[in-house]
């Protein structure tokens, strides 16, 4: 009688408790799942503007690169006031960059192959596309950080069966059985559980 008591309170303490865990682990689920839309939305929101920069650096390019063709023309046939007139119109990111080939002894095919040259938008692009990254990896951390918690919910959610199991008319010896699994269970759980961060 003693003994039958003690088992009925050691399995209302074990349904209590890993009922609050089973909640705990579907609370920190969803707040991780959470974590992962901000995350993957942050991440888009970084791509599209990562393309805008992009697209600004091959405009640049585009237009320095059509007065460098009339830089040329004027060059070769040895037009030299119009040639003073196109570099004052060079952007200063091609200026950068022409000085640099000018300076080199002219000998690289041309300004837009060195790295000296670097038109408006490409380095905040490059920024902007490793933030994308960042945030994208973060996004599947977390994601997989929620599932964690979900599958640690089925788990606890053995624990509960086992415990219930316990509680029939069976024999001695089967509810001890089960309640003893549901107790390892529950410590395995718990276990792992504390090596999960935490989300509040």
């Amino acid at each position: 009688m003693i003994r039958q008591r003690i088992i009925d309170a050691v399995a209302v303490f074990l349904l209590s408790t890993v009922a609050v865990l089973t909640a705990w682990c579907g609370f920190q689920s969803s707040k991780w799942g959470g974590e992962m839309s901000i995350a993957f939305s942050q991440a888009s929101s970084a791509r599209v503007q990562a393309a805008d920069y992009s697209s600004q650096a091959r405009d640049a390019r585009a237009n320095d690169q059509a007065i460098w063709v009339e830089w040329v023309l004027a060059n070769q046939r040895g037009d030299t006031a119009l040639i003073e007139y196109i570099e004052e119109r060079f952007t200063p990111e091609f200026r950068v960059a022409f000085d640099a080939w000018d300076a080199g002894g002219r000998e690289a095919r041309g300004p837009f192959v060195l790295e000296e040259y670097v038109p408006p938008g490409t380095e905040e692009a490059a920024d902007l596309n490793a933030r994308a990254d960042e945030r994208f990896q973060t996004a599947l951390e977390n994601n997989q950080r929620g599932d964690n918690y979900s599958i640690l919910t089925v788990l606890f959610a053995l624990v509960l069966f086992l415990t219930a199991m316990s509680q029939r008319d069976l024999q001695p010896w089967v509810t001890r059985t089960l309640l003893g699994l549901a107790i390892v269970v529950a410590i395995a759980g718990v276990v792992i559980l504390l090596t999960y961060p935490v989300k509040i």
